[in-house]
């Protein structure tokens, strides 16, 4: 597991604390490899999931960290995103 992944893993952990979402979600880290958030836990693997979000590294740490907003990165290329725009949208809500 790379350090960007593992990162994303314990960030996105804190944040999930308690609350959760529908469905999965993976995190595609380009070159890294993929996060998936299942219920209340994000965990490193690479398994099917409803929504898939990629994009390199230094953007999802800008989202993780708060400094790029995920809207703001899909609307400018950054992030791609294929399959449930509904769970993404949770997703980001719970990084804001």
């Amino acid at each position: 597991m790379t350090e960007a992944v593992s990162a994303a893993v314990a960030t996105l952990n804190d944040r999930l604390a308690g609350n959760g979402i529908d469905g999965s979600i993976k995190l595609v880290i380009e070159g890294e490899g993929a996060v998936v958030v299942d219920g209340t836990q994000a965990r490193a693997g690479d398994h099917p999931a409803d929504c898939t979000l990629t994009a390199d590294a230094e953007t999802f740490r800008d989202m993780l960290d708060g400094a790029l907003d995920p809207t703001a990165a899909f609307m400018s290329g950054r992030l791609r995103l294929e399959g449930d725009m509904g769970l993404a949208m949770k997703l980001a809500s719970l990084l804001a």
